[in-house]
């Protein structure tokens, strides 16, 4: 993807802080602000903390929900105004989000208060000091510009196998892993093979493997939980913008214009999947015993899981989900869907499926 669509991608989907737009607010000392506005946010994730509801989305809002998307109110304390594009929970308790400026949170309490563990400049001086260790003069001398560059470069997803393994990836090749649930972090870029700093916009796993899908076709894999990361061949030259394992294993990667993949055999092949609706994939997540999968069009999709057949959710008032970006079940079995218009439940009597 070229700089500028990915630039366009970013403001229109992430909700760009002042100080990418020129402003002068510095991002990451400025918390979020709190107030009603808040509520109306653009949102960009969701994710369960046992039956609790989080979302994250512009300028550091986070928004709880405690009876399965009804109604939300903001968290407590977010210490970053950065737009967040990531959240994921390991248990009740312990979650972390990611965003722009290289920023990793961490809550320890469901999401009421969170703390800052990493930012892009911290994130650029551990890369450098891993390059200087490989003796790679042209790791090195790329590492020197993206500390240079300052914390402007946007974390887009995070995985944790539990609360201490975890990995943080983003745009040009930014990777970051803890193995203490984020109280120190290392430079895991130099574990991916990925020499032209491609941008790496989704992570899945299931047990000790471990795949990254980004720009230009870019699939890595790991069978060992990270340690050890290869190259897959992939179908297509289309940059991915979505990843995830299905409970049997089989692996599913989408992106541009609906591009969608399956893989049975860990990654080694992968056959095209019919999507009936070619709008570019921003998320796909297992919940409540099915796959949802989002587009930048502002629909979900739903398909079983022991058979892929995706079709589209209409919702039965006729108003469209706005650039949904992310959808999950909540404990209730209802589907909360995310993105420009905040955020939506849509419970089992709102909803229908359409195979218009």
């Amino acid at each position: 993807m070229n700089k500028m669509l990915y630039g366009w991608l970013l403001a229109a989907c992430c909700g760009l802080p002042p100080a990418f737009a020129g402003g002068s607010v510095d991002v990451l000392a400025q918390p979020a602000v709190r107030g009603p506005q808040a509520l109306h946010a653009v949102l960009q994730d969701v994710a369960r903390a046992g039956a609790r509801l989080v979302s994250v989305g512009e300028r550091g809002v986070v928004l709880l929900s405690d009876d399965n998307g009804a109604t939300w109110r903001q968290a407590k304390a977010v210490p970053v105004s950065v737009s967040l594009t990531a959240v994921q929970f390991v248990d009740e308790r312990n979650g972390w989000a990611v965003g722009h400026a290289g920023v990793v949170l961490h809550s320890e309490d469901g999401g009421e208060h969170w703390g800052l563990q990493l930012d892009g400049k911290r994130a650029a001086a551990l890369e450098v000091q891993a390059a200087e260790a490989s003796a790679d003069e042209g790791r090195l001398a790329a590492a020197q510009r993206l500390q240079a560059d300052g914390a402007d470069k946007p974390l887009l997803a995070l995985s944790f196998a539990d609360a201490h393994q975890g990995l943080v990836v983003g745009a040009y090749g930014l990777a970051m892993s803890t193995a203490d649930g984020g109280r120190s972090w290392q430079s895991a870029m130099g574990l991916l093979p990925n020499r032209r700093g491609l941008h790496l916009y989704a992570l899945a796993r299931q047990s000790a493997n471990l795949y990254v899908a980004g720009e230009q076709g870019l699939l890595l894999r790991s069978r060992d939980g990270g340690e050890h990361f290869d190259a897959l061949r992939s179908p297509y030259d289309g940059s991915y913008f979505a990843a995830a394992v299905l409970p049997d294993g089989r692996l599913l990667v989408g992106g541009l214009r609906g591009s969608l993949f399956a893989s049975d055999d860990g990654g080694d092949s992968l056959q095209a999947l019919a999507n009936p609706v070619p709008a570019s994939l921003n998320a796909m997540r297992v919940a409540g015993g099915q796959l949802l999968l989002a587009n930048q069009a502002g629909m979900l999709l739903r398909s079983g899981l022991e058979r892929f057949a995706a079709q589209p959710v209409a919702v039965s008032d006729g108003l469209p989900l706005t650039a949904a970006t992310a959808a999950t079940a909540a404990a209730d079995g209802a589907i909360v869907a995310v993105g420009m218009a905040g955020a939506r439940r849509l419970d089992s009597s709102s909803l229908s499926t359409t195979t218009d």
